[in-house]
């Protein structure tokens, strides 16, 4: 039991939270309702691989990294917590729950199963030559929206575009948020992000116009799917989840920014979910 909450803190399951609730939406638009028990079994395989080997690689990746940034050289790898052969393990145990689950979908699934491979194992590598490397990390996650929609229907559709794109900008914008924590760090060691590049004022108004988008693709996937009341009145709380967010946070008090990471966007992921489902409901 020890060594499991040892792998949970590593991979930082509860974030999950971010990514899953959407994947879960998309499925349940895309079905107009429950899809039944084995496509939603299968997504949550899928969901919970994919999260387990980006996560597992990203803090193999960047180990050497972690150890030298103050904020975060008490992780797992660096203290010794978690050997390099069980992170690994982790990942590609994540990869086969991800490619099982992707085969027995639908043909699109298993045949987008190698560009999923390739950006949940490229994302951790662009910090080190793009500031651009938050928006990655979106199109990466954001694409367990599209997922969903493509788990129950084996095709594309334009609000499955639209779902990916509002995650999708709504993760880098929260990123880019995070990054700010580093800014001091990732200047002195040339790793590379939006607050590194263009400093912490510029970066929280990027973030914000990202944000912004987002709010405005979760509109466009709303009146393309002909979506009710309720899915509007959630995408106005949402709106102002990520007005509170930005908030909690300037450029001369940093302090909350975990308050903002975490429990804003949770709410926003869980948020959206909740009133997907109402307005199938109801």
């Amino acid at each position: 039991m020890r060594r499991l909450r040892l792998y949970l803190e590593l991979l930082r399951f509860e974030h999950t939270l971010f990514a899953l609730p959407f994947a879960y939406g998309g499925m349940l638009l895309a079905a107009g309702g429950w899809p039944g028990g084995r496509t939603f079994l299968l997504i949550t395989l899928a969901m919970v691989g994919a999260r387990t080997m980006a996560m597992a690689l990203n803090r193999l990746i960047d180990w050497r990294i972690d150890a030298l940034n103050p904020r975060t050289q008490n992780r797992h790898l660096p203290q010794g917590l978690v050997k390099p052969g069980e992170t690994l393990f982790l990942a590609l145990l994540g990869l086969a729950l991800l490619v099982y689950a992707g085969l027995a979908l639908n043909p699109l699934t298993a045949r987008l199963l190698p560009v999923a491979v390739f950006f949940l194992t490229i994302y951790s590598y662009t910090k080190r030559f793009t500031w651009l490397c938050h928006y990655v990390l979106g199109l990466t996650i954001g694409a367990a929206a599209a997922g969903g929609w493509i788990a129950v229907t084996g095709s594309f559709h334009p609000t499955a575009y639209a779902l990916w794109a509002g995650v999708g900008l709504w993760i880098a914008g929260f990123d880019i948020l995070y990054a700010t924590q580093d800014y001091a760090f990732d200047r002195a060691y040339g790793v590379k992000s939006i607050p590194a590049r263009f400093g912490i004022p510029k970066a929280l108004q990027v973030a914000r116009a990202t944000h912004l988008l987002a709010w405005l693709a979760f509109l466009l996937a709303g009146l393309g799917y002909g979506a009710g009341a309720w899915y509007f009145l959630g995408l106005v709380l949402v709106g102002l989840l990520l007005v509170l967010e930005h908030r909690l946070i300037s450029p001369e008090d940093l302090s909350r920014v975990d308050v903002a990471f975490f429990q804003a966007n949770v709410g926003v992921s869980l948020g959206m979910f909740l009133f997907i489902v109402l307005d199938l409901v109801f």
